[in-house]
C-alpha cells in the first residue's frame, strides 16, 4: 500500500550480506571490541576496503605509514548512529565517533597512519564521484602524494524506503530500470568502493600497474532551479563540458557513459536530454555514445553509486566489453533517441583496443543535494615490462595477524591460484613478498610451480603439514645477520641472483673491481679445487656476502646486530661501516694469500665436545693442538699438527663422542698461522677502521668489537 504510513512499498533492495556488515576483525585495525559496536558498519567497511585497495595496487599499508597520503570519501547517512542514538542510556562515549561523518575518512587516516588531507564528502547521491573529483585535484595540485577515493552506504534502518515511498519515487520491485519505457522509480542498494590513486608520472616511475587515467573532472551545483530536488538538465550538460574541457577533449573523443540512470521517469529523460546536448551534435550515427548504467545491474548505492560507476567503467576496459544494462527491453518513449548520438547498451558491446587512440568513457553522479559532477576516464598508456624469471623453487609467503587469519589468508590465495593456474609464480612470489604487508604470523610455501604453491598454501589452510611449508611467528627481537666462513664456496655461486638482481649485479662488480685477479672466471668457472684454494675462496665468499647484503639492504632488510665467522668477520666489519670497501677488499686478499702462503699441512676438526671438556683432553700437547672456535656450547673445533688433532678426536670417540675431520688445506686459527703475522700486521696497520654503525659481534669474545681489537692482526687470524 503506498499509501501507508511508517511503510514502504519497496519489497526488496541491494544488501550486502550480513556477514560483510556484521563480521569484523576489530583486532586487526587496533579498535577495541566496545568501540567497534558502536562504529558505523559504512566506518568498518572503509577500513576493510582502504586495506585491501592499497594491496590490490601493489602498496604494503605499512609503507605508506607516516607518508602524505589523502583520503576522501563520500557518505551520506548514519542510520546506524541514529539508531543508537535513540537510547541515551547506550551512549557510551564511542557512538558520537561512531557515527560522525568526519571520523569516516579519520579514522582511516589513523588507522593507517596517513598524514595527507582526510575529508568526508556528503552531496548526496553524488557523493564518492565528488570524492574522486577531490583527489585528483588533490594530487595535481601536490596537497598529498597518494590518495584513497571512494564512498560507502549501508542502511541499518528503512528510513530511506519509506521516506521515497512517501514521495513515490521507490521502484516496486527494487529494480533500476535505467532508461527503461519500464522505468518505475529508485532501487536503493548498500557497497563500498574505494580506488587508489595517483599521479600518473609517480605510478609510472614506481612501476605501479595502472588500471585506468583519470583524464579530467568537474563539479558543479543546480542552483535555484525547478526543485531542490530535481534534477536541472541544463547544470548536468555543463558539469560534463566541464569536465571535457578539464580533460583537454571533445565530445567526440568520448566512447561510451557511465550515467547516473536512476531509473525515474522524471530523471531519466531530463539526463539524457543533457547527453544529447553534448554528444549529439555533429556525432556520426554509425559511432554513438554507448549509454548505460550500473544502477540496472546492483541498485543504486547512493554514496558508492559514482565509485561504483568509475570501477565499472575500469573493468570494462580492462575486459574490452560493455555490459548490457538490465531491465530495458524497450528504451523509455519519453526520450527522443534519434538524432541524440546516444545508444542504450540493450545487450553487451565489444570495446576493442585501438592501436590510434586510447578509449575514454564519462561517468556521471547526480546529488539530490543539486551537486553534480562528472569524471573523463581514459584507458591506461601501453607499457612494455620486460619478463622476470627465476629459476628453482621461490617462496611464496603469506601472513596474518593471528593463526586464523593466516590460514583464511592461506586459503583465499589457494582459491584464487586454483582458478588463475597460469600465474607466472616470479609474479606471485614477488607480489606476495614485496607488496603485502608483512604481519605477525607468517607462512611460506616454497614451490618450484603454481600448482604446487597452491596445494601448500591449502593445506596450510586446512592446518595439515606439508613438506614445502615453513611456518613461524615473527619475534619481538632485532635482526641479526651472520656471514659464513670458508668452506661455504661453491662453483657457480651467485650467478642466478646476478642475472636477476641489478642490485645484487652491481655490488658484486664493486667487490671484484677492488679485489681483480680475475675472481669472475673462478668462481663462475668449473675448476673447483682452484676455488677451493684460500687465497681465491675467502675474496669469493667476501663478494658474495657484500652483495647479498646489499640486495637484502634494496629491499628494506636492515640488521641491527652483524657478526662473522672467520672471513665473515671481514664483510660484517665493512657492511657496519667499520671498513671502506678498498680497506675492506685488501684486508680480505691480504688475508687469503697469506694463509695461502703458509706451510701447508695440519688439520682441523669438530667435536661433540663443550671447551672445559676439550682443554682437559688438550693437557700437555697445548703447544701442537688448540681451541681454533667454538661453534655451541656442545661442539668444540680444534686445530694444529694432524697427530695432535687425530689423537683428540680419538680420546671422545672412545667417550661416544661425534667427531668430524674438516676438508681444509692449512690448520687455520692455530699456531701454523703465525708466520704470516708480521707482513698482515704492515697491511692492517694501513687500514682505516671507522665508528661501526652496527653492533658488531666479536667471533672470538662474543661481546662487542673494540677499537682495539679492530686493529689488531692476530684477532683477524
Amino acid at each position: 500500500d503506498p499509501e501507508a504510513e511508517g511503510k514502504s512499498y519497496g519489497c526488496e533492495g541491494g544488501f550486502l550480506a550480513d556477514e560483510h556488515v556484521e563480521r569484523f576483525d576489530a583486532a586487526f585495525f587496533g579498535i577495541s571490541p566496545r568501540e567497534a559496536v558502536s562504529m558505523d558498519p559504512q566506518q568498518r567497511l572503509v577500513l576493510e576496503a582502504s586495506w585491501e585497495a592499497l594491496e590490490r595496487a601493489g602498496i604494503a599499508a605499512d609503507t605508506v605509514a607516516g607518508s602524505r597520503t589523502g583520503v576522501y570519501l563520500g557518505t551520506m547517512n548514519s542510520d546506524y548512529g541514529d539508531l543508537r542514538d535513540h537510547d541515551l542510556t547506550a551512549l557510551d562515549g564511542y557512538v558520537g565517533t561512531g557515527k560522525a561523518g568526519s571520523i569516516l575518512s579519520g579514522r582511516v587516516s589513523y588507522a593507517l597512519g596517513l598524514q595527507g588531507p582526510a575529508m568526508t564528502i556528503d552531496t548526496a547521491c553524488s557523493s564518492s564521484l565528488a570524492a574522486i573529483h577531490l583527489a585528483a585535484q588533490a594530487l595535481r595540485g601536490g596537497e598529498c602524494e597518494l590518495a584513497l577515493a571512494g564512498g560507502v552506504t549501508v542502511m541499518s534502518a528503512p528510513t530511506l524506503f519509506v521516506e521515497f515511498s512517501r514521495l513515490k519515487a521507490m521502484a516496486p520491485d527494487g529494480r533500476c530500470k535505467s532508461f527503461s519505457a519500464d522505468a518505475d522509480g529508485a532501487g536503493w542498494s548498500e557497497g563500498v568502493g574505494v580506488l587508489v590513486l595517483k599521479r600518473l608520472s609517480d605510478a609510472e616511475r614506481d612501476g605501479d600497474r595502472v588500471l585506468a587515467v583519470i583524464r579530467g573532472s568537474a563539479v558543479n551545483q543546480d542552483g535555484r532551479s525547478q526543485g531542490l530536488t530535481a534534477p536541472n538538465g541544463p547544470s548536468q550538460a555543463r558539469v560534463i563540458r566541464d569536465a571535457l574541457a578539464a580533460a583537454r577533449l571533445s565530445a567526440g573523443d568520448i566512447d561510451a557513459i557511465e550515467a547516473h540512470g536512476t531509473g525515474t521517469s522524471l530523471g531519466d529523460p531530463i539526463e539524457a536530454g543533457a547527453l544529447a546536448e553534448v554528444f549529439g551534435p555533429d556525432r556520426d550515427p554509425a559511432n554513438p555514445i554507448r549509454l548505460g548504467s550500473s544502477k540496472s545491474n546492483i541498485g543504486h548505492a547512493q554514496a558508492a553509486a559514482g565509485v561504483v560507476g568509475v570501477i565499472k567503467m575500469i573493468l570494462a576496459l580492462e575486459h574490452e566489453k560493455l555490459p548490457r544494462t538490465l531491465h530495458a527491453e524497450q528504451p523509455s518513449a519519453l526520450i527522443d533517441w534519434d538524432g541524440s548520438g546516444l545508444e542504450l547498451l540493450q545487450e553487451a558491446c565489444e570495446w576493442r583496443r585501438d592501436a590510434d587512440r586510447p578509449r575514454r568513457a564519462g561517468v556521471s553522479s547526480f546529488g539530490l543535494s543539486g551537486t553534480n559532477a562528472h569524471v573523463v576516464i581514459e584507458e591506461a598508456p601501453v607499457r612494455e615490462r620486460a619478463a622476470v624469471t627465476a629459476e628453482g623453487p621461490l617462496p611464496v609467503v603469506v601472513s596474518g595477524h593471528s593463526e586464523p587469519a593466516l590460514r583464511a589468508q592461506a586459503a583465499a590465495w589457494a582459491d584464487w591460484l586454483e582458478e588463475h593456474p597460469d600465474t607466472a609464480l616470479t609474479d606471485l612470489a614477488r607480489t606476495a613478498a614485496r607488496h603485502r604487508t608483512p604481519l605477525e604470523h607468517r607462512a611460506a610455501a616454497v614451490a618450484a610451480s603454481v600448482p604446487e604453491a597452491a596445494a601448500a598454501l591449502r593445506a596450510l589452510a586446512e592446518g595439515s603439514a606439508h613438506p614445502e611449508l615453513v611456518l613461524d611467528q615473527v619475534g619481538k627481537g632485532d635482526l641479526a645477520v651472520l656471514f659464513t666462513g670458508q668452506g661455504a664456496q661453491r662453483l657457480g655461486m651467485g650467478r642466478g641472483l646476478y642475472g636477476v638482481f641489478p642490485v645484487f649485479a652491481a655490488a658484486f662488480d664493486a667487490v671484484l673491481d677492488v679485489v681483480g685477479g680475475g675472481l669472475r672466471e673462478v668462481v663462475w668457472g668449473e675448476d673447483v679445487e682452484r676455488l677451493n684454494r684460500t687465497e681465491y675462496a675467502q675474496p669469493a665468499l667476501f663478494a658474495i656476502e657484500v652483495a647479498l647484503f646489499r640486495l637484502w639492504e634494496s629491499w628494506g632488510v636492515r640488521p641491527r646486530v652483524v657478526a662473522g665467522h672467520s672471513v665473515g668477520e671481514v664483510a660484517a666489519a665493512h657492511v657496519a661501516g667499520v671498513l671502506s670497501l678498498a680497506d675492506a677488499a685488501r684486508l680480505v686478499v691480504a688475508r687469503g694469500r697469506l694463509m695461502q702462503g703458509c706451510e701447508p699441512g695440519g688439520a682441523m676438526a669438530s667435536v661433540e665436545a663443550s671447551e672445559s671438556e676439550v682443554l682437559e683432553v688438550l693437557a700437555g700437547i697445548e703447544g701442537r693442538v688448540c681451541v681454533a672456535g667454538l661453534n655451541t656450547p656442545v661442539q668444540t673445533v680444534v686445530s694444529g699438527d694432524v697427530a695432535a688433532v687425530e689423537a683428540v678426536r680419538e680420546r671422545f670417540a672412545v667417550l661416544g663422542r661425534r667427531t668430524r675431520r674438516l676438508e681444509v688445506s692449512h690448520a687455520f686459527h692455530s699456531a701454523h698461522m703465525d708466520s704470516m703475522l708480521a707482513e698482515f700486521g704492515t697491511v692492517v696497520a694501513d687500514l682505516d677502521f671507522a665508528k661501526p654503525e652496527l653492533t658488531v659481534v666479536s667471533s672470538v669474545t662474543g661481546g662487542r668489537v673494540s677499537a682495539g681489537e679492530w686493529s689488531d692482526p692476530a684477532y683477524w687470524v
